[in-house]
């Protein structure tokens, strides 16, 4: 679970810094939809922040959509109404029982047998037909999040993938009859105020939350990194590098230094090899930060160490879309 963290002396304001962790959390399923957040009283005692500091981080997840408040209770992780999304999660004993009683409540209403065997026909089969054009939807000025999104679901799915900017989004809508949506977390309430606004309710769509994976292992190694290591993270997303500087900042403020590049920016991409010590790429980086590594290793005093971070999209959720989108 992650450990909020701010560092005072930042650049990055304090209340940024708790938004990004939190926004992280919840993201990368550290707290489940549903799940509850810590109170103001209590982040202000971990994080040493102005109570009113925190309930304004608060108010923007709520604007976000990711969180919501219960009056008297507290602040939750907002609950999608996605029943699929935990429902391959239960217990096969679990399962059964929700189907049985399913069928002993339409039973009930005055449905046979075989009005409910042609009811879950026609769901499965809407379904399937879903699944015949999946979109992976991000914001047009983080393309790269998608083509790394892309790029580890078509390899994990086998099934071809469209990636598509919001704007784009609604010019698809109007034209095409069935849809699967994925995207990540950080653009859920975006990609639903886009639906709700221009979506035909005759047709038939699916909009999917991705979960993306908690970057523990990479964190842990940030942890225990002697004081002034310069480490360098590369990335296809701006995002992604924009949200790993403000992690690492909270975590280590200025003991290390940070270096980010996106991989088509061949200039800082050279001088991050040049000047780090450790360097942490995702998967589709890894192979072109190698080679610069490979061709500058005469001018290095010392090699850096790379580390490939795992998937950005978290394994489970991988296995949870295989079964959505009826792959196993």
């Amino acid at each position: 679970m992650i450990q909020f963290n701010i560092q005072v002396d930042s650049e990055i304001p304090a209340g940024q810094q708790l938004l990004d962790q939190i926004q992280f959390a919840i993201a990368s399923r550290q707290y489940l939809p549903g799940a509850r957040l810590p109170s103001t009283r209590q982040l202000a005692m971990i994080t040493g922040l102005h109570r009113n500091t925190i309930s304004k981080v608060y108010q923007q997840l709520e604007e976000k959509g990711l969180v919501e408040s219960v009056a008297g209770s507290g602040i939750y992780v907002k609950k999608k109404n996605y029943e699929q999304e935990n429902w391959y999660q239960d217990k096969c004993s679990k399962v059964k029982n929700l189907v049985t009683k399913s069928v002993d409540n339409l039973l009930n209403q005055g449905c046979s047998l075989s009005q409910i065997k042609e009811l879950f026909s026609q769901e499965i089969e809407w379904r399937l037909q879903c699944a015949a054009k999946v979109l992976v939807v991000v914001q047009e000025q983080d393309l790269g999040v998608g083509e790394l999104m892309v790029s580890q679901l078509e390899n994990a799915l086998d099934i071809p993938l469209k990636l598509v900017g919001m704007t784009e989004l609604i010019k698809l809508l109007e034209s095409s009859p069935s849809l699967t949506i994925l995207t990540s977390r950080y653009f859920i309430k975006e990609t639903e105020t886009i639906i709700n606004q221009f979506y035909p309710k005759n047709q038939s769509l699916r909009i999917i939350p991705i979960d993306i994976y908690n970057y523990s292992k990479e964190l842990e190694i940030i942890k225990k990194l002697p004081k002034n290591t310069c480490v360098g993270i590369v990335s296809l997303s701006s995002g992604i590098l924009r949200v790993a500087s403000v992690l690492i900042s909270s975590l280590r403020g200025e003991d290390i230094l940070v270096l980010t590049a996106q991989i088509n920016d061949n200039y800082k991409l050279k001088a991050l090899v040049r000047s780090a010590s450790i360097i942490i790429t995702d998967q589709a980086t890894s192979s072109v930060v190698k080679n610069l590594v490979l061709q500058a290793r005469n001018d290095l005093i010392r090699q850096p160490k790379l580390i490939e971070s795992e998937n950005y999209i978290s394994h489970d959720s991988i296995n949870i879309l295989k079964r959505e989108l009826g792959l196993e």
